[in-house]
């Protein structure tokens, strides 16, 4: 890892003294919460339907695991083995997450221990390589090669298990899910910056290529989608044969887009993120949540005058993508940001701007004070602040005291406590969100 000691920062900023840090209320929004509760009995029903078990008898099987958290993803990794197993095959595990992990096989195997995917917790070996083999190449203008993971090529079958997802920089049929695993997931980090290199905008286009040159090739068996709600529950537990899979993967999405956690207001001055990262979103921060992305539509969804990251999740490993759409963030967090990564990340992904470090002050108090005095044409006793944990994390949260009586004028938002003043330790932070 590559960390940079950021030295403590002190300058005069006129007009801070005026700057009052507004009281907060506890709210809840209420989404849909349709979720699995039988994660065994959904996909053994998934199973039943499908007619691979004489495929599968003494070949050995693939099965993909990514870099997106899952609830249960353990489990049902372990499921998915258990099943292969049953029909005779000897199922292994393929860390399948394009340039992340810093695009090392240990970066790969730090990601997949943190969401407890080990070889004991699945029951299968986990075969972890960046060795990739070319199967084909696209019909583009750029005749992009297609890769895909040499463990994964020299399988005897493939299954795929991936969550389904809006994606942070592009958008179209298909976008983070099933069909962007073939392509990018296990291309590894040549075939994903080969794809990259093509630019975002190409992707609505070039994802559902380049897994159909996979489809076409390598013998992919079936897969198995997943779709979150706003509670970080599993909503949609799809099991599909290797003929249906563009057309489950564009309807999980579909879910998913109805799924995703939002906020239910616009407009406010300053918006305090507890943690970001690529186990969160690709980003960090879902752009489909604060309006702050690298792709000019994002800037519709929600309006945001500044934005103050506090931290990166554990689940990040240090991996700081997304940082550089802060306006302003602590000390404390830039010190945690492996920056080798990060940047092995952002080059891979053309998005280098990315990499920018925001302004920094010493601690929380004062970072959300310099957030707050430099809102244009902001009356301090009635600033609009909000601050979240992460953006998976849209049921509970904070508001200041000023937009109560709008979260009073909506069904779908619940005022949780009375107004009380943010506490912060003597050294300046903020408790972790709770």
């Amino acid at each position: 890892m590559k960390m940079i000691d950021f030295p403590e920062m002190s300058f005069p900023i006129q007009g801070i003294d005026e700057v009052k840090i507004p009281r907060m209320v506890r709210i809840r929004q209420n989404y849909s919460r349709d979720r699995v509760e039988d994660l065994q009995g959904s996909l053994d029903e998934g199973f039943s339907r499908l007619d691979v078990a004489a495929q599968l008898k003494g070949k050995r099987i693939a099965v993909t695991a990514g870099s997106r958290g899952i609830p249960h993803n353990a489990e049902i990794l372990r499921i998915i083995c258990d099943r292969i197993r049953a029909w005779g095959g000897a199922p292994f595990i393929v860390p399948a997450m394009g340039s992340h992990g810093g695009g090392t096989v240990e970066g790969n195997l730090e990601i997949l221990r943190g969401y407890g995917i080990t070889e004991e917790q699945v029951g299968a070996p986990i075969l972890a390589g960046m060795d990739t083999v070319r199967i084909g190449t696209l019909d583009d203008e750029g005749k992009t090669p297609v890769y895909c993971d040499r463990y994964a090529a020299e399988a005897d079958g493939i299954v795929l298990y991936n969550k389904v997802k809006p994606h942070t920089d592009f958008r179209g049929e298909h976008e983070s899910g099933l069909m962007k695993m073939m392509a990018i997931g296990l291309a590894k980090h040549r075939g994903c910056s080969a794809l990259h290199r093509r630019g975002f905008d190409t992707f609505a286009d070039n994802i559902p290529k380049a897994a159909k040159v996979f489809l076409s090739t390598m013998p992919v068996l079936f897969a198995v989608g997943v779709v979150q709600n706003a509670y970080d529950e599993i909503a949609a537990l799809r099991v599909c044969a290797r003929e249906d899979i563009p057309e489950t993967d564009r309807e999980l999405l579909r879910i998913a887009r109805e799924r995703l956690p939002r906020f239910l207001f616009d407009d406010i001055d300053v918006l305090v993120i507890d943690r970001i990262g690529k186990d969160i979103s690709g980003e960090g921060a879902d752009p489909n949540v604060t309006g702050r992305g690298f792709m000019p539509y994002f800037k519709d969804d929600f309006h945001t005058k500044k934005l103050f990251i506090r931290g990166l999740s554990e689940g990040s490993h240090h991996n700081a993508c997304g940082l550089g759409l802060a306006d302003i963030t602590t000390r404390r967090c830039l010190n945690d940001v492996d920056w080798e990564s990060t940047w092995v990340n952002l080059t891979t992904n053309m998005m280098i701007d990315g990499g920018k470090i925001p302004m920094y002050q010493n601690n929380d108090c004062d970072a959300l004070r310099v957030a707050l005095r430099t809102c244009p044409r902001i009356d301090y006793s009635q600033a609009r602040v909000v601050r979240i944990h992460d953006t998976l994390s849209l049921n509970e949260f904070e508001v200041s005291e000023a937009m109560l009586p709008e979260m009073r004028g909506t069904g779908n938002i619940e005022v949780l406590s009375e107004p009380y003043v943010l506490s912060f330790d003597r050294d300046g932070f903020l408790a972790d969100f709770a």
